[in-house]
């Protein structure tokens, strides 16, 4: 097709149709049907380049964004991610060194550089309780949950993570290291106070063909890929002698992508539509329906009908006082105001601090919406309610006020949202039919009929 004198190609087409009409859509379309609303997007689109809305700084900003995010990866590949792993491995196995890796578990008792003679005492005196126990045949795991102050490994029994030399205090790993699986050390004091430490295991590093998975889930996990990347580009930049800026040489990346990966391109053009047409759809339809009260008055008296109910509503409120005085207070405060100003109007004069002196339920309800309008308005049997969410012994007086609407809303606003929904619906219809008529559009039926066809 073209759309104002812009083709778009049966590729282009391609992708956005069948990524928006796979198997589990619920409205799929026919590849006819699809043509017209891509031409009512395209026409959307156009609309927004006219008016310059890819000129605003919001847009620019937000666009680069999101396409830094898709291209940035790609400045690196996967064998330099796996070399990448490789160092970081290699550095590992030679900071590991031959001592190996360690698994202990602990139980600690926390001492303050701070304590005094006799708190050093006391605390000593308990890890050396512990260490009898553990020797009278106590079970190290349960103990350390009882008892240890580290909390993240006194839940696992006191099991700690893998270590490696130079990761601890060193008074920990001096004696964590002397001990072999199964063999658990005397209370001995480091820094942060009292250890007792077992031995679960011990081992060398794995080779690097079992672990380099483990440690490239670990680079994506951290943004490695991006981080490579991106001193890549500040590479490039500085390489031009800064005539180049990243935005350029981002940019220029993105062209060397689409003119080779389809995907890409499209992929990047879609969130680049995508953002001129959530801006001029709000401008034109959302933020304008939502706007518009005489707009949206007018449209409900125009076509009150269409919100008929096929059964009563009640307008008003449900509430629960303590005193029968308050009955009548609350009806008396928002009897001569506006629907919309009730809640505040109740707030304000009832419940203006924590005192919390009435219990209100407001809005447009329809039988088995709410039990105290059910019983009272709507004089359904209590057997068919719903519980109530209230302290009955608190609020023991119901009452109700409000109107009782056989057929339709007394406003619009009692159905605003509908409303609004179909007054945007009939903006977006008038745009479009305004869009067709100020540009032209022209869909080759030929080529469309070999779409997923060749």
């Amino acid at each position: 097709m073209t759309v104002n004198g812009v083709p778009v190609t049966r590729s282009e087409f391609e992708y956005s149709y069948n990524k928006n009409n796979t198997d589990g859509v619920v409205d799929k379309k026919t590849v006819a049907e699809y043509a017209e609303l891509y031409a009512n997007y395209k026409l959307k689109v156009q609309a927004a380049l006219d008016e310059r809305l890819d000129t605003l700084s919001s847009f620019k900003q937000e666009f680069e964004i999101y396409r830094n995010q898709q291209v940035l990866p790609t400045l690196v590949t996967d064998a330099e991610m796996l070399a990448a792993a490789k160092r970081t491995y290699d550095r590992a196995k030679e900071s590991i060194g031959p001592r190996g890796l360690i698994q202990p578990a602990e139980i600690f008792f926390f001492l303050s550089s701070k304590a005094s003679p006799q708190e050093q005492e006391r605390v000593k005196q308990r890890a050396d309780s512990a260490y009898n126990a553990i020797r009278n045949g106590a079970d190290f795991a349960e103990l350390a949950k009882k008892i240890s102050q580290n909390p993240r490994s006194a839940e696992r029994g006191g099991l700690m993570g893998w270590m490696q030399p130079n990761q601890g205090y060193p008074e920990f790993e001096e004696v964590a290291y002397s001990l072999q699986p199964g063999e658990y050390s005397r209370p001995f004091l480091a820094p942060d106070g009292y250890h007792i430490v077992l031995m679960k295991a011990r081992k060398q590093l794995e080779p690097f063909e079992e672990v380099k998975d483990q440690i490239l889930r670990s680079f994506e996990q951290q943004r490695v890929r991006e981080t490579i990347a991106d001193r890549k580009l500040r590479d490039q930049v500085a390489a031009s002698n800064n005539t180049l800026t990243m935005g350029e040489a981002m940019e220029r990346r993105a062209d060397s992508l689409a003119a080779v990966d389809p995907e890409m391109k499209y992929l990047i053009q879609e969130y680049h539509d995508g953002l001129l047409l959530y801006e001029i759809s709000n401008r034109e339809v959302w933020d304008r329906a939502a706007k518009d009260e005489a707009g949206q008055r007018a449209w409900f008296d125009a076509h009150k009908k269409d919100y008929a109910w096929n059964e009563p509503r009640y307008k008003g409120i449900a509430y629960h006082v303590k005193n029968k005085a308050d009955v009548k207070a609350v009806k008396n405060c928002v009897k001569r105001l506006p629907f919309d100003q009730w809640t505040e109007a109740l707030r304000t004069t009832f419940n203006p601090d924590s005192v919390i002196r009435i219990r209100v339920e407001k809005g447009i309800f329809k039988q088995g919406d709410n039990p105290t309008i059910d019983r009272m308005v709507f004089k359904i049997s209590p057997s068919s309610q719903a519980s109530e969410t209230y302290p009955r012994e608190e609020y023991p007086i119901d009452a109700v006020y409000g109107k009782k609407l056989k057929k339709y809303p007394e406003d619009y606003t009692d159905v605003r949202a509908q409303v609004i929904a179909d007054y945007q619906e009939m903006l977006e219809q008038e745009w479009i039919a305004s869009l067709r008529r100020r540009y032209p559009v022209k869909i080759n039926e030929d080529v469309l009929k070999t779409v997923n066809q060749h």
